[in-house]
């Protein structure tokens, strides 16, 4: 802790400068500034260089998948219908970006896999519910995911909506029943309280909303801004990805002030995972994406290369993943999943 006390200290001295000024009247700020960002960048290369983001990737999923495929089963044959739907979405792959990243936080902080599992599962619930509703006709109209048919392509409309709110329902109920008793149960309700929240108006549901406002408003005028788009896709996206690291740092026994470091790391990432998505849905092709490319600029959306350029919008997403790292680089190794994933988020093809 005390590295990054210092690592914080030194940032703040930085921000304190004026970027402006002629660098002759001030070589002691730039040196400092030089300094700090060298040693950000010598941490964080050295880290991500000697960690392998694919093993460890690979030593979760198998039991990330177990506890998925445990979690939803028919104990009555009323129920057979609706849980084949739901487990249909959750199980149809996927990076589980969410529950490694809940995990990998709970394991920085001194926590286990078993302490932080069924957040992980509850967290990775929520994320189908909001991709079988996103497919939907009335929102996204979309017959493709993860190179499947669309839950709705497959059940109906009406149960696909019905699979969504259960497994919704159902998250919340994992994390109260599942997660183990050694768990404080104060924690355990702060973490309740957080995946509501996350999924709420002020969070995923409210994102939507703004986001199907904005459809086809365009950019002439100033009519969506990068204010608004920044809005949009903190509740939207970022949001759940925030939720899913400071619910693991919570159940690995992080401090509030580490939590508040967690959660700017995953606000920083969580926008720029939609940057990159963004820049995906013009760049890459519907085989690579596992979902039909190009959807945003047939619905007309606002987007982040709409408003900025693609150029421009590569640079947003690599300076914030930049700036994710920075709030947690002062971890040491602890931290090595965490700033792998950062990087990945924007490296990746789909």
């Amino acid at each position: 802790m005390v590295r990054f006390v210092s690592l914080a200290l030194a940032s703040l001295a930085i921000a304190g400068s004026n970027a402006f000024t002629p660098s002759s009247l001030i070589p002691q700020q730039k040196q400092q500034k030089v300094a700090f960002t060298t040693r950000l960048n010598q941490a964080a290369t050295t880290s991500t260089t000697a960690f392998n983001l694919d093993e460890y990737l690979m030593s979760k999923k198998g039991p990330i998948e177990s506890a998925l495929d445990a979690s939803v089963v028919s104990r009555i044959p009323q129920t057979d219908k609706i849980c084949e739907s739901m487990s249909y979405s959750l199980m149809a792959g996927g990076k589980r970006i969410r529950p490694v990243l809940c995990i990998a936080a709970c394991e920085m902080f001194g926590g286990n896999q078993e302490d932080a599992m069924p957040t992980a599962v509850a967290l990775e619930m929520i994320h189908t519910m909001s991709l079988i509703h996103d497919d939907l006709p009335a929102m996204d109209d979309d017959d493709l995911r993860r190179g499947k048919p669309t839950n709705h392509v497959l059940y109906g409309e009406d149960v696909a909506i019905l699979a969504g709110d259960a497994l919704l329902s159902t998250s919340f109920e994992h994390v109260a029943r599942h997660t183990p008793n050694t768990i404080a149960p104060e924690k355990i309700v702060d973490i309740i309280v957080r995946l509501g929240k996350c999924v709420g108006a002020e969070g995923l549901a409210g994102g939507q909303v703004m986001d199907l406002e904005c459809e086809g408003r365009g950019v002439e005028g100033n009519d969506v801004s990068l204010e608004d788009l920044t809005w949009i896709h903190t509740h939207k996206t970022a949001a759940l990805l925030v939720a899913s690291v400071a619910c693991g740092a919570i159940l690995g026994g992080a401090s509030k002030e580490d939590v508040e470091r967690c959660e700017k790391f995953a606000l920083n990432i969580g926008l720029a995972f939609q940057v990159a998505d963004d820049i995906l849905d013009i760049t890459a092709s519907s085989e690579d994406l596992g979902k039909t490319a190009g959807k945003d600029l047939e619905a007309d959306k606002t987007t982040y290369p709409k408003l900025m350029g693609l150029e421009g919008a590569k640079d947003e997403a690599r300076r914030l993943v930049q700036e994710a790292k920075e709030a947690i680089v002062g971890y040491g190794e602890k931290a090595d999943p965490l700033l792998a994933i950062a990087d990945y988020i924007i490296e990746r093809k789909n």
